[in-house]
């Protein structure tokens, strides 16, 4: 399944490469279905640039319960505290596994909360965080 998302100013390119897609379909003797709906725009790089950043400090100057966590850790947590949503199990060797806290399709918005929820964390006195940024 192929996804496009169109903006004026990508609009023939995403056309060409949508039209591609279901010719690739078609070819082949299936059937393809193409569904146009609106949506709000996901993070900009600038927004995922200073997401990464800031879970690249925290990562580096804080131990979480004595365990040193990577970035991508990191940002799996702070997404974690935004969105309520997710669910934790059983991992398929142990440990827990904690499911529907990707960063991948933030909105704009969302993702400035997350911010915004990096910048408390790091302010709280019990694990202080200088950010550069």
């Amino acid at each position: 399944m192929s996804k496009f998302l169109a903006k004026k100013d990508t609009l023939r390119n995403v056309m060409v490469a949508a039209y591609n897609a279901v010719k690739i379909l078609t070819d082949a003797g299936k059937v393809a279905r193409i569904k146009v709906d609106e949506c709000e725009p996901t993070r900009t790089r600038l927004q995922n640039d200073k997401l990464q950043a800031l879970c690249g400090e925290v990562a580096a100057q804080v131990k979480w319960y004595g365990v040193k966590l990577s970035q991508d850790d990191w940002r799996h947590m702070f997404v974690a505290s935004y969105r309520k949503g997710q669910r934790s199990v059983p991992g398929i060797d142990g440990g827990f596994v904690v499911l529907g806290a990707s960063s991948k399709d933030l909105k704009v918005a969302e993702c400035a909360d997350v911010i915004e929820i990096i910048y408390a964390f790091g302010s709280d006195p019990d694990h202080p965080v200088r950010f550069s940024q």
